[in-house]
């Protein structure tokens, strides 16, 4: 029997890792939710999840010196899969509590929905519920994953890639948005698989695929 993958979760104090874990096991994965830069370098694949303000997630991976352990698993060609703030923090900046730094491994920034729709109409902020993704682009994650299917979301602000290229995912909150991204060994979703139920079984599913794909 083949060894699983070490697949570190990215522990910065963002929360919500005990349900990301369980949610990636029931992929047949097993995680090692961690703050050691250590271990997040010398994992075969990375998930970052995250709750909460990009600012405060960003002072937590700078802290913990897990930010340039994360920028190297990238760099080194290992697998990436980003959740909710792990999608935000790839982008260049971020305008959540003012003007924040992300890691900068993708060109756009992280913008609050605005108050009004496309048609002029107030919009609640912030996003929370369940929505339909639509799923487009060659990452072997969208070849494995349904062309729609509805996830959870929770978040008031969302990525504005400079390069229409990376987005792989839209969906609609009174005009479209980016929902997930991708490149090369990036991919990064703006919900949460882990409060998905069946689908987001599906998209974990896909994602112990790509990672067995990759070692």
């Amino acid at each position: 029997m083949s060894t699983p993958p070490r697949i570190a979760v990215v522990d910065y104090g963002a929360g919500n890792l005990t349900s990301v874990a369980k949610a990636l096991m029931r992929s047949g994965l097993v995680p090692n939710v961690t703050s050691d830069p250590v271990a997040v370098r010398d994992a075969q694949s990375v998930v970052l999840p995250g709750v909460g303000a990009f600012a405060d997630g960003m002072k937590n991976l700078r802290a913990h010196k897990l930010s340039d352990a994360v920028r190297e698993s990238i760099a080194a060609g290992k697998p990436y899969l980003g959740l909710c703030l792990g999608l935000q923090v790839l982008f260049d900046a971020s305008d959540e509590h003012g003007h924040s730094e992300g890691l900068g491994l993708l060109r756009g920034r992280v913008e609050r929905f605005s108050e009004k729709d496309a048609e002029g109409r107030l919009r609640r902020i912030p996003h929370i519920g369940w929505n339909t993704v639509v799923f487009e682009g060659a990452h072997p994650m969208c070849a494995d994953l349904p062309r729609e299917d509805a996830y959870y979301f929770v978040h008031s602000y969302r990525a504005v890639p400079a390069e229409a290229s990376v987005t792989v995912g839209r969906a609609d909150y009174g005009g479209a948005f980016t929902a997930a991204v991708a490149r090369d060994n990036l991919f990064a979703v703006q919900f949460h698989p882990e409060k998905s139920q069946s689908a987001g079984k599906r998209l974990l599913d896909a994602y112990a695929a790509w990672v067995a794909s990759c070692v």
